[in-house]
């Protein structure tokens, strides 16, 4: 039997978003005297072990929410940005540019996302919230066309779908309003989209990757940011890389490929590994050791990706809803934002019992405020870039200096899995074999994720038809699904069986790319059971 819960807010996420939005309805209702039970539910084993960031930091809701964080013994190392570079690649060669102003960092922190989580679950928790790990949620529950609550995941099912030896039925928990906080392309958050037609335009991703290194280079400048553009993508290609220099002789160094790339041969994670040996790069990891390694989706589709914020019984925040500013490559400030903003809507909405009209008042909040306004502002310049490089570059300082955002037009997105063209019409691209010190092998990287999941629970990547895969998906694509996942859980095996897909699972480090990418959207990505999935430590 089905245990059920009630609480007034049911949070589907802990990160900065959702806890931000925890934090503030429970801040509001003590002001004025009043509680409000808030409930956050996260399908990692830890708070923090989920996220993953480059991360520079764009402080203000930070200084907004705590002004006195900096004196916090318990607050995250961090450290503070000195100086910004920007450079263009060729295979040999890199030529520095005028770093563009949304780059600029002056003020900024480099800092662990998934840290900085676990901090901001300690402040939740401080006020009163209740936060329940390893409880992923496999849906909303709905009543009258209404969310009224969640139900997290069953525990104990197995391969086949059958009630193992251990299992335990998913928890209702019932809620007057249900936050979703996910994170980019959440299961839930697609399937209440899809539900209340809330996205009207398509929205876009790049698939990011990072490592941790602790290099011993002279080259280590405490601080420094360097963006790169060009080599090794091609030009039509959109991406590029960053290295953050850190504390302790760290470096963050990451790149992203944006995920409407047409060659289906195209390898994120090779081209990754080709670009560390680029001679501006290769210096300061020679010798050095490379401690973590990860890879997540993020939203690049900006303004006029957004998608409808409220549904019946419900907002959506951070970046389950969209509020990446890609230009500026940050969405940490945004994503909290508009948590402070839902938080501050959702408990004036129940305290005075306007909820009941199906209205929280946060997408009205949203629209005055200043994550719309920075998004507006940049909402021209990843489309841009659809047309290649020099096109987009040109686009994106008419719209930085010239038009400062103002443009009349908005260009529109299209939907990334549509752009792939089929495996005959490309030239297929001949990547270098990993020299175990500079680049990696997949499964070397992925050891380093402290992915698990049981090996015999129940797939949570739902193939919809095993055929489709073969004949689509392999002959048409040449089998595309075994180069866009970083983690290496597809691969085509050809045995006694017959040509097949082969899915293990047990790789998944919750990045999302395959629900994006696969193009005839045969693969779907749902939560597995509670606790499974990478265990980011300091990404």
């Amino acid at each position: 039997m089905t245990e059920e819960l009630a609480f007034d807010v049911v949070i589907v996420g802990a990160g900065p978003a959702g806890l931000s939005t925890a934090i503030q309805i429970k801040t509001q209702a003590k002001l004025k005297n009043q509680d409000l039970s808030v409930c956050v539910l996260e399908k990692a084993a830890q708070v923090g072990d989920h996220c993953l960031s480059g991360a520079v930091l764009d402080p203000s809701t930070l200084n907004e929410m705590f002004p006195h964080w900096q004196d916090d013994p318990a607050f995250p190392k961090y450290q503070p940005v000195t100086s910004d570079e920007f450079l263009y690649l060729t295979q040999t060669r890199s030529f520095k540019l005028p770093t563009p102003a949304p780059l600029k960092n002056q003020g900024n922190i480099i800092i662990s996302l998934s840290q900085l989580a676990r901090w901001l679950a300690v402040q939740a928790q401080a006020v009163g919230v209740d936060i329940f790990v390893g409880f992923p949620v496999a849906d909303v529950v709905v009543e009258n066309n209404r969310v009224v609550g969640v139900k997290t995941v069953d525990q104990g099912r197995l391969k086949d779908g059958s009630q193992g030896p251990n299992f335990e039925p998913g928890v209702f928990i019932r809620a007057s309003c249900v936050v979703l906080a996910e994170g980019t392309r959440g299961s839930v958050t697609q399937a209440v989209k899809k539900r209340y037609n809330l996205q009207h335009s398509p929205q876009t991703y790049g698939l990011g990757l990072k490592e941790i290194w602790r290099t011993p280079s002279s080259l280590h400048k405490l601080g420094k940011v360097t963006h790169t553009i060009g080599w090794p993508l091609d030009k039509d290609v959109y991406g590029g890389s960053f290295v953050y220099h850190l504390f302790d002789q760290r470096v963050a160094i990451g790149f992203v490929v944006g995920l409407d790339y047409a060659n289906p041969y195209l390898d994120p994670y090779m081209e990754f590994q080709r670009f560390k040996h680029h001679p501006s790069i290769r210096p300061l990891l020679e010798g050095g050791e490379r401690l973590a390694y990860g890879a997540r989706a993020i939203n690049e589709g900006g303004y006029q990706a957004l998608p409808s914020l409220e549904f019946p019984g419900g907002v959506i925040v951070g970046c389950a809803a969209g509020f990446l500013n890609v230009a500026r490559i940050k969405g940490i400030h945004l994503a909290m934002k508009s948590g402070m903003i839902a938080g501050q809507t959702i408990c004036e909405s129940l305290l005075s019992g306007q909820h009941e009209l199906q209205k929280f008042g946060y997408a009205e909040a949203i629209k005055t405020s200043s994550v719309i306004s920075e998004l507006f502002k940049v909402r021209n310049i990843r489309p841009g870039f659809r047309k290649g490089l020099m096109r987009g570059l040109i686009n994106a300082a008419l719209e930085t200096y010239i038009l400062k955002g103002m443009a009349i037009r908005t260009l529109s997105h299209e939907t990334d899995h549509l752009a792939t063209k089929p495996a005959q019409s490309v030239r297929p691209i001949d990547y270098p074999k990993p020299d175990g010190k500079i680049s990696f092998d997949r499964m070397s990287s992925v050891s380093l994720t402290g992915v698990m999941h049981k090996e015999d629970e129940l797939c949570h990547l739902q193939l919809q038809d095993k055929q489709k895969a073969v004949d689509i998906n392999y002959v048409v694509y040449g089998g595309l699904e075994q180069r866009y996942c970083p983690a290496g859980v597809y691969e085509f095996l050809n045995d006694e069986q017959g040509l097949r897909l082969q899915i293990n699972a047990q790789n998944c480090i919750h990045c999302k790319t395959c629900d994006i990418k696969d193009p005839t959207q045969n693969i779907t990505w749902t939560a597995p059971e509670g606790g499974g999935g990478p265990h980011y430590s300091e990404m």
